[in-house]
């Protein structure tokens, strides 16, 4: 049995916790901006994902007018690096409220350092960020959802793996993601399931007579 639940109902906050609580896990941009008085930010964001292929564009969402919603607005730059499990602890120290003016890299004990295209630093102890300038900040009631153009990518070399296709590629198991879950959940990387897509020539046709499914 399953039970109804709205927006109406339950308000907002309630409802914010239960939609956190399902749509998991979430991939989490760990996103550096600079502000124009030249102060270094860096905070998580759990909604964050690929907007588009080509130009290569990602995204991700302030709920609230945040610092680095502050700072993306004012400078249209900001990095994108992996939040790797290696820094759990760091990156969620990097969700604490600092004011404006101080810098989550000292605070923390991260390492800032230049970016190639753009003028936010990277952290140095990530394996990848993806530096961007901004395409567009779109308003969705409390919350802006801020998309940005990726120009560079600056990838640690020894992520990289060749699989049996001859495909060479950052390994999922090198870079060690972490992801946000419900609550104060967070997840590792677990099981690795591989399967191809079925082109429709090969379609099987017995999935219609799968009642497991």
């Amino acid at each position: 049995m399953r039970t109804d639940h709205t927006p109406d109902e339950l308000g907002a906050g309630p409802f914010y916790k239960l939609l956190t609580s399902v749509v998991v896990p979430r991939p989490i941009a760990w996103v550096s901006t600079r502000s124009a008085d030249g102060v270094d930010n860096l905070a998580p964001h759990s909604f964050f994902t690929v907007s588009c292929v080509d130009p290569p564009m990602v995204q991700f969402t302030s709920v609230g007018k945040k610092d680095s919603l502050r700072n993306v607005s004012e400078t249209r730059e900001f990095v994108v690096c992996l939040a790797g499990e290696p820094m759990f602890e760091k990156i969620n120290a990097t969700g604490t409220d600092f004011p404006a003016e101080i810098s989550e890299f000292a605070s923390v004990g991260l390492t800032a350092e230049p970016s190639t295209a753009v003028t936010p630093c990277r952290v140095a102890e990530s394996p990848v960020a993806l530096e961007c300038v901004l395409h567009s900040a779109i308003e969705l009631g409390n919350s802006t959802v801020v998309i940005g153009r990726v120009v560079n990518a600056a990838i640690d070399d020894d992520v990289f793996t060749t699989d049996a296709h001859g495909h060479t590629l950052p390994d999922v198991r090198r870079l060690a993601p972490l992801a946000r879950l419900g609550r104060n959940e967070w997840s590792r990387l677990g099981e690795i399931m591989e399967i191809t897509r079925i082109p429709y020539r090969d379609w099987p046709g017995h999935y219609a007579n799968d009642t497991d499914g």
